[in-house]
């Protein structure tokens, strides 16, 4: 009952905790991120194994152009910040501009998830295919899992603002706003740990 006198009224400053449903929700996916987490940090340890078994193909040094990466991770950033002003209008109780935030959100994934595929192919001309080294195979699979995470990110997004327009802001399509932001976070996290660990760590040795 209460999340409906809230649908029909003003809502509350966090609407994605107005109700027990939505609190439990927020809190299940963080639990969800634990998971998630544990798999990547699994993917994080077979690569670091495994990236110098080259198989006689180019190394990470020879292969990585750090200029498309640091563009895509400057892109993935600057949709994580787009991601919390939609948050912030969100919790303003303004629709239209949190719609508009998760627009350029999702343009933004579509960006990187473009320039990653471009660096696959470019790769792929190198040699570096899936099946060539163990080091490819480990790299695709962790750098690949997190693309498919993007990927279903915008997805996800996506259908959100379509059921933001078609049902409007409340109670409960906030929390479901709120936990693609925090999904949209902990990919960028990741991200930031994939530059790291394979990229400038490939670079620098």
């Amino acid at each position: 009952m209460s999340g409906h006198s809230h649908a029909e009224g003003v809502l509350p400053h966090e609407p994605e905790k107005a109700t027990l449903e939505g609190r439990n929700k927020v809190l299940g996916f963080w639990l969800f991120l634990g998971g998630e987490t544990i798999l990547f940090g699994t993917l994080f340890s077979v690569f670091i194994a495994l990236r110098d078994q080259v198989n006689g193909g180019p190394t990470a040094n020879e292969l990585f152009s750090l200029t498309v990466v640091a563009i895509a991770t400057l892109i993935l950033l600057t949709s994580s910040l787009t991601s919390v002003f939609a948050i912030q209008a969100m919790h303003r109780n303004q629709p239209k501009a949190m719609v508009n935030w998760l627009i350029v959100t999702v343009l933004l994934g579509l960006g990187f998830l473009g320039l990653e595929i471009y660096e696959f192919v470019e790769y792929s001309h190198h040699g570096h295919t899936f099946a060539a080294s163990a080091f490819s195979t480990s790299f695709y699979s962790l750098v690949g899992f997190h693309g498919g995470h993007v990927a279903f990110g915008i997805l996800w997004i996506s259908l959100l603002i379509w059921q933001v327009l078609k049902r409007g802001l409340t109670v409960v399509t906030a929390p479901k706003v709120y936990i693609a932001g925090l999904y949209w976070h902990f990919i960028d996290v990741v991200w930031v740990f994939i530059f790291t660990v394979v990229y400038l760590m490939g670079k620098v040795g």
